[in-house]
C-alpha cells in the first residue's frame, strides 16, 4: 500500500514538472494604443515538457478576456479566429499572432489588461498566462475631410482625420478612416513621430487619396499616401536641401507631389525599394 501510495505521489509530481515546463506569455511591440488602432499581440508558447504537444483539436482550446482596471470584464464583439491544430516540438517555442482591437469592445480610453488561457489536454493541464496591461488613449484631432469615392454606385463617403497624441513622451500622428458620420471606423494608422513645432500638410487627390508630409526630425521629414479603404500605399523619407524643404504640391491634372527637397531612400519605405542583386550589380560594371 504505501508503495502505491508512493507511486500515485510520483506521478503527480512528474505531471506538475511537466505543466511548468510548458510556458506562456503575452508580447506587445508597445504598450500604448490610440482608440481604434490595430492593436496587435503575439502569444508565445514554450515547450519543454519532454514531448511534442499537440495543440486546437479541442474547442475552445484558446480563449483571451480583457478586464479594465476595475477588474470588469470586457464584452467581445466577436470571435477570435484560432489557428489551425499544430504541434510543437519539445524544447520549441511557437508564437500565434492576433489583434484584439475588433474583438473586444475597447471604446474608452483607460487601462486594461489581457490574459489567455490555454488547454494541454496531453498534459491535462489548462495554462494561463500572467495579465498583460495596454493603454487605451485618445488622440487630439487637427484637421479632417469628407470625401467621395470615384467609381461606387450609389456614392460612398469616406472623412479622413488626422489625430495626435503623445506616447513616452513623443508626439505621433495618426490618420484615421471612418464613415461620414464616423460611426464605422475602418482604419487608424500611426504614421510616425512627429516635432513639436510640426504642422502637417494634407491634400487630397482627384482619386481621393489622403497625401500627408510633416517635419519628424530637425531636417527631415514623413511623407505617407492613405487610400479611402484605410491602405497605406506609399511612405517615404525627405530631406531638405541646402534651404530647401519639402512640400505637397497640388498639380492641375489632380495629382499630389512633394516639392522640394531631396528624398532618401530607406529600406522601411513603401513600397520597398528595389535593392539590385550581385549579378546586376556585376553586369552594371
Amino acid at each position: 500500500m504505501r508503495n502505491f501510495l508512493s507511486a500515485l505521489a510520483l506521478i503527480a509530481v512528474l505531471a506538475s514538472s511537466a505543466g511548468a515546463q510548458v510556458t506562456a506569455e503575452i508580447v506587445f511591440d508597445q504598450e500604448q494604443f490610440l482608440r481604434s488602432e490595430s492593436l496587435p499581440m503575439r502569444l508565445r508558447i514554450s515547450n519543454f515538457s519532454g514531448q511534442t504537444l499537440k495543440l486546437g483539436h479541442e474547442p475552445e482550446w484558446l480563449r483571451f478576456t480583457v478586464e479594465s482596471r476595475e477588474g470588469k470584464m470586457l464584452a467581445k464583439t466577436g470571435e477570435i479566429p484560432l489557428p489551425k491544430p499544430f504541434t510543437i516540438d519539445s524544447t520549441k517555442t511557437v508564437s500565434l499572432r492576433t489583434d484584439l482591437m475588433p474583438y473586444f469592445n475597447l471604446s474608452e480610453p483607460g487601462r486594461y489588461s489581457v490574459k489567455a488561457k490555454i488547454k494541454i489536454p496531453q498534459l491535462e493541464k489548462e495554462l494561463i498566462t500572467d495579465a498583460k496591461t495596454f493603454d487605451i488613449i485618445s488622440g487630439t484631432k487637427i484637421w479632417e475631410r469628407e470625401v467621395g469615392v470615384p467609381g461606387t454606385t450609389p456614392p460612398v463617403v469616406r472623412k479622413f482625420a488626422l489625430q495626435q497624441a503623445t506616447f513616452l513622451k513623443q508626439l505621433r500622428l495618426y490618420a484615421r478612416v471612418t464613415d461620414a458620420n464616423e460611426s464605422t471606423v475602418f482604419r487608424v494608422l500611426p504614421l510616425g513621430t512627429l516635432t513639436s513645432f510640426s504642422q502637417p500638410e494634407s491634400v487630397v487627390d482627384s482619386s481621393s487619396q489622403l497625401h500627408v508630409l510633416f517635419q519628424n526630425g530637425p531636417r527631415s521629414f514623413l511623407y505617407s499616401v492613405v487610400t479611402p479603404d484605410g491602405d497605406q500605399i506609399i511612405r517615404q523619407t525627405w530631406d531638405y536641401a541646402g534651404d530647401s524643404r519639402p512640400r505637397l504640391r497640388a498639380e492641375d491634372d489632380g495629382r499630389v507631389i512633394v516639392n522640394g527637397g531631396v528624398r532618401r531612400i530607406l529600406l522601411s519605405d513603401l513600397p520597398p525599394p528595389r535593392v539590385a542583386n550581385t549579378d546586376e550589380k556585376s553586369q552594371s560594371k
